[in-house]
């Protein structure tokens, strides 16, 4: 597996960790940039590490094919996708305020004689 694939199907499953520890009443939809890395591994019949299974809550012989699986059937039947802001003010995560973006005044002297 490329190393950079490899890198972003961490990342969902360390958010799908984060997005399963809230009550299912209370919990956003999935988002749909799980997709992407989901797809790259569905037909990857290797083995995920061990700490992988463990926070996808499959078991210690589970596949990536299996984390596929898990991930977009996390998906299907959803209408609608959150926007990011939108799920990350529900799940806990270090770099919330990093994506936060203030307005910045207009700089339109370009457009002036």
């Amino acid at each position: 597996m490329h190393p950079a694939a490899e890198l972003q199907l961490e990342r969902v499953i360390d958010e799908y960790a984060q997005w399963r520890a809230i009550t299912e009443a209370e919990r956003p939809p999935a988002p749909a940039w799980w997709w992407g890395p989901a797809l790259d591994v569905r037909e990857l019949a290797t083995a995920l590490p061990a700490s992988s299974c463990r926070r996808l809550g499959l078991p210690d012989a589970a596949t990536y094919s299996d984390a596929a699986k898990l991930l977009l059937g996390s998906l299907a039947g959803q209408s609608s996708m959150p926007w990011p802001y939108d799920f990350s003010r529900k799940v806990i995560s270090t770099d919330s305020d990093v994506r936060d973006l203030h307005p910045q005044p207009s700089d339109d002297s370009a457009f002036q004689p």
